[in-house]
């Protein structure tokens, strides 16, 4: 099935910026399907990257540019830090609206590290709760808001889509500040989707179960075969090609009917919790 009504789009995904993410695959499957894509990330120094980003002479966010070009595509990079609030949103729009025209397409992918999060409720640092929910819950929040200004003043609809987790549905022990952030990114979408959908702008969150990026670098091999094994029906860690599919998918024209859904794409891990 040809994926149609990317001509002449600007897309806007947030979180780009590393080359074994999902966020630079989203940003290369829309502009596969045609849209010019602004693209966001954190500053970075090169001693930062990873071993294998090293190596590819990685060079973050301009890579990700580069490779957009190749497609033909026009891009805009925009650095961001990771305060959440309404001032930092709308500079990312304004500086993707001055290079690119304008935003149809809005994919909130940002998110935090996992890591120092992953403990019980009881050890759960206040103030690694709040940078989780305020990058995952709050900055989605706000730079959806100031994008659907945007889309209601035009007037042609839209599309948002919020990158979430399993993980807001399973709400598993030791993941209490991701799985309230996600299933807070749930709660968001909905609200959003009836309120904006008069206007025909769609809002959907897709769920990714166990994706390979370099953010689960640090499991070993034997970890990786065992949750694999034991949770995932089919089998194999997802790709983040895999993601970007389903994303472009819903902001086409063949997704026009689809709103306010919290997509699984796990390989059929929540079929069997």
């Amino acid at each position: 099935m040809l994926l149609t009504g990317f001509e002449g789009k600007v897309a806007l995904v947030t979180g780009a910026a590393r080359m074994r993410s999902i966020g630079r695959s989203i940003a290369l499957g829309l502009a596969g399907a045609g849209c010019d894509v602004a693209v966001t990330g954190t500053d970075r120094p090169p001693e930062a990257f990873p071993e294998h980003e090293r190596n590819a002479g990685w060079q973050g966010l301009a890579s990700v540019a580069t490779e957009i070009a190749a497609l033909g595509r026009r891009c805009v990079t925009i650095t961001t830090d990771r305060a959440a609030n309404e001032e930092n949103a709308g500079r990312v729009l304004d500086e993707a609206v001055r290079g690119l025209g304008r935003v149809d397409i809005l994919v909130n992918n940002a998110a935090a590290s996992r890591g120092a999060d992953r403990v019980s409720v009881t050890g759960l640092d206040p103030a690694v709760w709040d940078t989780v929910i305020g990058t995952n819950l709050t900055g989605s929040f706000q730079l959806s808001r100031v994008v659907a200004r945007h889309l209601l003043a035009r007037k042609e609809g839209g599309s948002i889509v919020n990158i979430s987790s399993i993980g807001g549905k399973l709400m598993g022990a030791r993941t209490a500040a991701y799985s309230a952030s996600k299933a807070g990114l749930h709660a968001l979408t909905s609200a959003m989707a009836q309120e904006l959908g008069p206007e025909g702008i769609r809002v959907n969150a897709v769920c990714p179960g166990i994706v390979r990026t370099s953010r689960l670098d640090d499991l070993p091999d034997e970890a990786w075969d065992r949750i694999i094994e034991t949770t995932v029906p089919l089998r194999r860690a997802g790709d983040p090609g895999d993601v970007a599919n389903l994303v472009v998918f819903l902001c086409s024209d063949q997704g026009s009917w689809v709103t306010g859904q919290a997509w699984n794409i796990d390989g059929g891990q929540l079929t069997i919790h």
